[in-house]
């Protein structure tokens, strides 16, 4: 990420106002304590609601006027990164690094998945499918594609933000930036608008996470409980892939910033191939756990990970609040100030440090992001259980999660804290 604010400096395991160890393991606790509670509790699947599927009839149409706020938006961005400084003072850089891709994340949480009105890529496909008399595309988009072309979209983007030999650079972004936007909307005109449903990176993602906000459902404002939307996570080949990118990449930013990594030096191929390393262990980790139960037929356990990738996504949320926070309130202020100062606005605004200004909350508000992410996936993991398990692996069937959630937890928390 773009070296312009200490993101691991501050919050560290130094400012806990407990000694580090002890959040570790109490962490730990707390996962394997709601466990226990849920196995002996919750006996009964209770969140498995029969609502139709996301796209289906029932879904509204895209708004207009925050269609035409996208398009704004974009021509804004786009406009501050291809005619801004050609260097890292550019404020386009960090409207797409911090508005878009970090910011991405508290938005569909507060206004569901309100990308998918927004996408000025969707603006420019209805259009051209209105002009070409083919609004649905030209070629039907492959369900054994799923959700593929997006995981390598999602890599690409980390990859250009935790491996590339300059992150920062005006060139390397306006590069990544031009072919996303011409692959994009290329893929839209020809597959039509399922084609952001599952190859957009950004729209995907924002989708995924929109599954979690307890205020919007299907583009609607209808506050509910939102572990009751996550499970309508649409499975599809690919998706345990995407989200697995999500959690590895920024468990490797963290990785990326320790003193074991910072003390040698990489090639741009050894990183590049760490990184993937660490998403790939992610996913082989989460399907290794996933498939472990018995009673069940090799079809059965072959679809597991899928019917559980829901899970992951308050992992993935908790881990970018407890990584980014800060960098997303303290360096969002820089860059929104940037875009103002290019529309001859903005002048006299300062950015206000206040969060890097009490390190102590800010390390408690790491741990507890971590925890409440792992212990909302265990009530995520362990109601889907109880529907897709036989009665009697319901409880062995899940240990193997567990083990894997707690992990995750002392993993997240040491990578997160120790830097």
């Amino acid at each position: 990420m773009l070296d312009l604010l200490p993101q691991h400096g501050v919050g560290g395991s130094t400012d806990l106002p407990v000694p580090f160890l002890y959040a570790v393991v109490g962490a730990s606790w707390a996962l394997t304590i709601s466990f226990a509670v849920l196995a002996f509790a919750w006996k009964e699947p209770r969140l498995q609601p029969a609502a139709e599927q996301p796209g289906g009839a029932d879904e509204p149409r895209r708004r207009p006027w925050l269609a035409v706020v996208g398009l704004l938006l974009a021509a804004w961005f786009l406009g501050a990164l291809f005619l801004g400084p050609d260097d890292a003072s550019n404020p386009g850089i960090g409207a797409f690094y911090v508005l878009v891709w970090v910011g991405l994340v508290p938005l569909a949480l507060l206004a569901g998945h309100v990308w998918k009105d927004l996408s000025p890529w969707r603006s420019v496909q209805w259009l051209v499918g209105r002009l070409t008399g083919r609004p649905d595309g030209f070629v039907v988009y492959r369900p054994a594609w799923g959700y593929w072309p997006a995981a390598a979209g999602l890599f690409a983007f980390v990859w250009l933000e935790l491996a590339s030999p300059d992150a920062g650079s005006v060139d390397a972004v306006r590069t990544w930036v031009a072919v996303y936007v011409v692959v994009t909307v290329a893929g839209g005109v020809v597959f039509g608008p399922r084609w952001f449903d599952r190859a957009d990176p950004f729209d995907v993602y924002s989708a995924v996470v929109a599954r979690l906000a307890p205020l919007v459902r299907d583009r609607r404002f209808a506050p509910h409980n939102p572990l009751r939307s996550l499970p309508l996570l649409p499975v599809a080949p690919g998706i345990v892939a995407a989200v697995s990118v999500l959690l590895g990449s920024t468990a490797f930013d963290s990785f990326s910033a320790s003193q074991a990594w910072q003390s040698a030096a990489h090639s741009t191929l050894t990183t590049s191939l760490v990184l993937l390393l660490f998403c790939v262990v992610v996913a082989v980790a989460f399907v290794a756990a996933s498939v472990a139960t018995g009673g069940v037929t090799p079809a059965q356990r072959r679809a597991l990970p899928g019917l559980m990738a829901h899970s992951l996504v308050p992992i993935v949320v908790g881990y970018v609040f407890a990584h980014y926070l800060t960098y997303l309130v303290e360096r969002g202020q820089g860059v929104v100030i940037g875009l103002l100062q290019l529309l001859g606005a903005g002048d006299g605004l300062t950015v206000s440090y206040v969060l890097s200004e009490h390190p102590d909350l800010l390390a408690v508000y790491k741990v507890g992001f971590v925890v409440a992410g792992h212990v909302v996936a265990v009530v995520a993991a362990h109601d889907k259980a109880l529907e897709v398990l036989p009665r009697a692996h319901r409880l062995t069937g899940q240990l193997a999660m567990l083990v894997l959630m707690v992990g995750y937890t002392f993993t997240g928390i040491y990578l997160l804290l120790s830097v």
